[in-house]
């Protein structure tokens, strides 16, 4: 098992994530309903120009692009036999990136849901999705990643799954839900469900926290969910680049670069470790982020009602954690809903 991102992480005061994969690869002519995971064997260039698009904007790390990388994923594309051969390739293109760096770079891969219902409320199993993903794993280990980040997840079943799995292949890694119902994952699970998740495994993450959802000031409310909980393990926030809204028949993420500035700051202050961007983080978002994080100074943990002034409106009314939040969700459950406390 690798010990650099480990040291790494211990060594920096905060890390500067990447940005979006989808939005930037769209804009290099990516289709919708095309396979991002395919370019890495049919257009590396351009792979390779997305992993330096981040690291000249100043981020210490990446993720591969390798995000639908199962097998599960891949057969929606007949590429299920493809696993090792693009997963390998991502972590590849990115190690080649990360090497000709003036400074030290991680590179993460990238490892998403599989798209499937876990068990007992869907039909997949415990030990399929291991298999599934301990077989990206190794793949994502052979190309020469220095961690293993599993992101959106939305059921704990399936983040115990890639936990396992990561356990097999022996690398460490780093983990991320989405909370994007009114506080909860899709499956209910809250901020502190997590935070009491993570220390149940035996083989721990070096990082846990949140990723997409909805936008930045849901994403720093969820970050200070993590952070009562009196956690000592490194916090993630990657948060989308505002709200996405529909302009001339195409997404739009709202957010400046001079508002995910304030955001990289202001999740700094909430406890987060390690900062950056999902949907719609573009470059010149990461270049604000990079700079207001090394010209401004850490500050005080900030209230909700400074998060709101400063990045806007929650989506929601509550993180999900109140006591008649949790109420709601077992009358779903007793109902036979799909979101489980």
């Amino acid at each position: 098992m690798t010990k650099f991102f480990a040291d790494f992480l211990a060594e920096k005061d905060v890390l500067l994530a990447d940005g979006a994969t989808g939005t930037n690869l769209f804009n290099m002519g990516l289709q919708s309903g095309d396979a991002p995971e395919l370019w890495n064997t049919d257009e590396p260039k351009k792979i390779m120009a997305l992993y330096q698009g981040s690291v000249d904007a100043g981020s210490d790390l990446f993720l591969t692009n390798s995000f639908g990388g199962t097998a599960a994923r891949l057969k929606l594309h007949d590429a299920q036999g493809r696993v090792r051969e693009l997963n390998r390739a991502a972590a590849e293109l990115g190690r080649e990136v990360a090497d000709k760096a003036s400074r030290r770079i991680a590179v993460a891969g990238s490892v998403g849901p599989t798209g499937e219902i876990m068990q007992p409320v869907g039909e997949m199993s415990h030990s399929l999705a291991v298999e599934m993903f301990h077989e990206q794993a190794e793949a994502l280990k052979e190309g020469g990643v220095d961690v293993l980040w599993v992101e959106t997840i939305s059921a704990p079943e399936e983040f115990r799954a890639a936990a396992e799995a990561f356990a097999l292949a022996d690398m460490p890694w780093c983990g991320t839900m989405s909370f994007d119902t009114a506080g909860r994952t899709m499956m209910g699970v809250t901020s502190a469900d997590l935070a009491q998740l993570v220390e149940e495994f035996s083989n721990a993450p070096l990082a846990f926290g949140a990723n997409c959802g909805t936008g930045s000031s849901d994403i720093l409310r969820t970050v200070l969910g993590f952070a009562a909980q009196g956690t000592e393990r490194p916090i993630i926030s990657k948060g989308n680049a505002g709200i996405p809204k529909y302009v001339d028949g195409h997404i739009h993420y709202d957010g400046t670069p001079e508002l995910m500035g304030e955001y990289a700051v202001m999740a700094r202050n909430s406890g987060a470790k390690i900062i950056g961007g999902c949907c719609g983080t573009m470059p010149d978002h990461l270049r604000a982020m990079r700079e207001a994080l090394d010209t401004r100074p850490r500050g005080e943990r900030p209230s909700l009602e400074q998060i709101v002034e400063v990045l806007g409106p929650f989506t929601s009314a509550s993180d999900g954690t109140s006591a008649e939040d949790q109420a709601a969700t077992e009358r779903r459950s007793r109902r036979g809903g799909r979101r489980r406390g």
